[in-house]
C-alpha cells in the first residue's frame, strides 16, 4: 500500500529518509506506468483553465456605526505562496493577491486561471503558517512547479507526470537542506511585508483586513492549530511558531507578554476534528490537571474556535451525537498522518467541548470551554474557496481541478487527502457595531459570532426572560430583545422561571431556502454527567412532529444531480419564533446554541461531475448550514 506523509500537508516538518522516500516514489512510478499506456492529457479535462481576466475590485459603499450591529462576513484562515505547503504546492499569490480576492477582484490560480468571489468579504486576515514563513518563496528551491508550472504540467503530462509530479515535489523534498542559514531574517521580512499589505488594504467601513498568521503545532501528527489575531498593525517582529514550541500554553504566554506591550491579540483554534481528541481534551498539553489559572489562561487567549473549513466540520460528530440526524456533515475524521488512521472524535468537536466544560464546572468549578465559534476557509490559493458552484480546491497539486478532484486525471489513492474528501467550506460571521479591526476585534472576543458552511445565513440568537409574546413582530424588536436578554455568547443572568431564546434566520438569497431551527441543549444531572438534545424550534411547511419519534419529516429534495440544479419550491426564505425551554432546572448548569439548516443544494463535487460529464458521486446533495455560538446558563 503506499505511504504518504505528513510533509505532504506540513512539509516544514522533518522530511522522510531517503529509503522511504525512494520506497514512496517506486510505489508511485508503478502506478504511473500502468497509468502511462492512457494518458489523461485532453484539455476537455480542464475546462476552468481559461486566462484570468484580471477583474477589478469593485467598489464599495463605506457602511457606518450602528448600536445594534450589521452583520459582517469574513475569512479569517487565508495561506498564500509565504506557506511552505502552500508554495511547494506550485501556488505562487501573494497577500496582496488574497486581499484583492477577499475585496472581489480576481486572481490567478496556481493552475493558470481566473479564480473569483461572487460576492466580496467584509474582512480578512492572511495567515500564512509562522514555521519558515516565507523562506522557499525567497529561497525558490529545485521543485518541479519551479521548473514548469501545474497548469502546464497538466495539460501536457497527463496522470503519469501528475501522480510522480506528487512524489517529486512532497516525498522526495529535503526542507532540512532546504533551509539556508539566516531564514530568521527571510521570516522577518516576509512577516513585515503581510503586515505592511494589511494596512495597505484595510479601508474601515469598507473593507478590514487584520495582521494574522497561523501556528501549527502537530504533536504526534495530531492537529493543534491555531491562528493568531492582531486587532492593530503593532506586532511582535517575528510570529511565535511551533519550531519555538508545540505547547499552546507557550504561546499563550507569548501572547500575553505581547499584550502587555500594548499587542492585543487572541488565537484561534482549528480542526478539533483532526486533532485525534487532542483539542478539547480534560488535561493539558505534558497530560497534567487542568485548574482554574488554566480555563482563564485559555479563554482570554482563546475566546473563539473555527468549526467549518475545508478540512471538514468539527460542530459534533455521529458516535457522539448518535440522536442527531445532522451529526453526519462534512464528516473528515482522519488524522494528519502517514497511515489515515481514524481520529478520535471524543474531544474533538465543539458540542463535545461545551458539555465537556459542564462537566469540568460541575466537578471541578472551572470551565476551559466557553468560546464562541466561526466559519472559515483555510484556502492555500490566496483565496476563499467556499462556494459550492466555483469550488477551486485547497492544495493545487491535491485538488486544483476538477478534473484532480473527481480523480480524472491522477492516480491518487482514494483515502489520501484533499480531493473528493474536502469541502467548500465555511464563513465567519460577526455582529459588529462597524467594520473596522477594533469593532469586529472586539465582537469576536465577547463571542458575538457564528460559522457557517459557506453560505450567507443571517441569524440572531438571544437567551434571557421577559420577552412581550409580540416580540418579532415589532418594528425595534433587537433593541428589546437586548433590554431582556443576551446575544450569542452570553450568559444568561439569574431569575425566576425558566429562559425563553428568541432566533431569526434569514435564508441567503444566492443559496437555498430554509428548512428549520433548532436550538441544541447540552445540561448537566446531579451526577455530572452531560446530556444533550436537539429542539426543533421552527421549521418551514405544514410538517408536525411526529409524536411517536419526536422528529420532525423531511423538507424534501428537490436536486437533480445530472444537472446539478435545485429549486426553492420547498423551505422558507425567513424563520423566527420565541422558544421556551419546558424542561429547564435552575440548579443544573446549561448551555445553548442555535443551528440554522437549508434545504439540500448540490454539492461541489455534483457541480464538477456535471463539469466534466460524469455521473455524481455521493452525496449529490449538501445540507448547508449555520451555526451560533452559544449561550450558558449557570446557577
Amino acid at each position: 500500500m503506499l505511504i504518504l506523509q505528513t510533509s505532504l500537508l506540513f512539509p516544514w516538518r522533518l522530511p522522510v529518509g531517503p529509503a522511504e522516500a525512494r520506497a514512496s516514489i517506486a510505489a508511485l512510478t508503478i502506478i504511473g506506468a500502468a497509468a502511462a499506456c492512457s494518458p489523461v492529457d485532453d484539455p476537455s479535462l480542464f475546462p476552468e483553465f481559461s486566462a484570468a481576466t484580471a477583474v477589478p475590485v469593485p467598489a464599495k459603499e463605506a457602511t457606518g456605526y450602528n448600536p445594534q450591529r450589521d452583520l459582517y462576513w469574513g475569512d479569517l484562515h487565508i495561506h498564500t505562496s509565504y506557506s511552505t505547503d502552500a508554495y511547494t504546492n506550485g501556488v505562487r499569490a501573494t497577500p496582496d493577491d488574497a486581499y484583492t480576492f477577499a475585496k472581489g477582484g480576481e486572481i490567478e490560480h496556481a493552475g493558470g486561471y481566473g479564480i473569483r468571489m461572487q460576492r466580496p468579504l467584509d474582512f480578512a486576515a492572511v495567515t500564512d503558517h509562522s514555521e519558515y514563513l516565507g523562506v522557499l518563496r525567497a529561497t525558490e528551491p529545485d521543485l518541479p512547479l519551479n521548473r514548469r508550472g501545474l497548469r502546464d504540467r497538466l495539460l501536457n503530462d497527463g496522470r503519469l507526470m501528475n501522480t510522480l509530479l506528487l512524489a517529486r515535489s512532497m516525498l522526495g523534498f529535503d526542507l532540512e537542506n532546504a533551509i539556508v542559514p539566516g531564514w530568521e531574517e527571510i521570516s522577518r521580512g516576509a512577516w513585515r511585508a503581510i503586515v505592511d499589505t494589511a494596512e495597505r488594504h484595510n479601508d474601515p467601513g469598507r473593507f478590514t483586513a487584520f495582521v494574522g498568521y497561523e501556528w501549527t503545532s502537530m504533536p504526534g501528527e495530531r492537529n493543534l492549530h491555531r491562528n493568531v489575531i492582531y486587532r492593530g498593525a503593532r506586532v511582535p517582529e517575528l510570529p511565535f511558531s511551533s519550531v519555538d514550541s508545540e505547547d499552546p500554553r507557550d504561546l499563550w504566554s507569548a501572547l500575553e507578554a505581547q499584550r502587555e506591550a500594548g499587542m492585543e491579540s487572541f488565537a484561534i483554534p482549528h480542526n478539533g476534528n483532526v486533532s485525534d481528541g487532542l483539542m478539547y481534551d480534560r488535561v493539558m498539553f505534558d497530560g497534567g490537571a487542568m485548574d482554574t489559572g488554566y480555563a482563564e489562561r485559555r479563554m482570554r487567549n482563546e475566546p473563539i474556535s473555527e468549526i467549518f473549513q475545508v478540512k471538514g466540520s468539527s460542530e459534533t460528530h455521529p458516535i457522539l451525537s448518535s440522536e442527531d440526524e445532522f451529526a453526519g456533515f462534512e464528516i473528515y475524521d482522519t488524522v494528519l498522518a502517514v497511515s489515515q488512521d481514524d481520529a478520535s472524535p471524543r474531544g474533538g468537536y465543539m458540542r463535545d467541548a461545551l458539555r465537556t466544560g459542564l462537566e469540568l464546572s460541575h466537578s471541578e468549578g472551572f470551565n476551559p470551554y466557553r468560546f464562541g465559534v466561526i466559519g472559515s476557509s483555510d484556502g492555500h490559493n490566496a483565496s476563499s474557496p467556499v462556494e459550492e458552484d466555483s469550488y477551486h480546491g485547497k492544495l493545487p497539486l491535491l485538488d486544483g481541478s476538477a478534473a484532480i478532484r473527481m480523480g480524472a486525471a491522477t492516480f491518487y489513492p482514494t483515502d489520501m487527502p484533499g480531493g473528493f474528501r474536502w469541502g467548500a467550506a465555511g464563513l465567519a460571521a460577526v455582529w459588529a457595531e462597524e467594520n473596522t479591526r477594533a469593532s469586529l476585534f472586539d465582537a469576536m472576543r465577547r463571542k458575538e459570532t457564528y460559522a457557517t458552511s459557506g453560505p450567507r445565513i443571517a441569524v440572531r440568537f438571544f437567551g434571557g426572560r421577559g420577552f412581550p409574546p409580540n416580540l418579532l413582530a415589532q418594528a425595534d424588536w433587537i433593541a428589546e430583545a437586548e433590554r431582556h436578554g443576551v446575544p450569542m455568547g452570553g450568559d444568561l443572568p439569574a431569575g425566576e422561571g425558566p429562559p425563553t431564546f428568541v432566533v431569526w434566520a434569514m435564508r441567503d438569497p444566492q443559496s437555498g431556502n430554509l428548512d428549520r431551527v433548532q436550538i441544541i441543549k447540552g445540561w448537566v444531572d446531579a451526577s455530572g454527567a452531560s446530556h444533550e438534545k436537539i429542539h426543533d424550534v421552527t421549521w418551514s411547511g405544514e410538517r408536525e412532529i411526529d409524536p411517536h419519534t419526536g422528529r420532525l419529516p423531511p423538507v424534501g429534495n428537490t436536486v437533480d444531480p445530472a444537472s446539478a440544479t435545485y429549486s426553492n419550491s420547498i423551505g422558507s426564505a425567513q424563520l423566527a419564533t420565541l422558544w421556551t425551554d419546558p424542561e429547564f432546572d435552575p440548579a443544573r448548569e446549561a448551555v445553548y446554541y442555535a443551528r440554522v439548516i437549508e434545504i439540500p443544494t448540490p454539492r461541489w463535487s455534483t457541480y464538477d461531475a456535471v463539469t466534466l460529464g460524469l455521473p455524481a458521486p455521493e452525496p449529490a446533495s449538501i445540507r448547508e448550514r449555520a451555526v451560533t455560538s452559544a449561550i450558558w446558563y449557570r446557577p
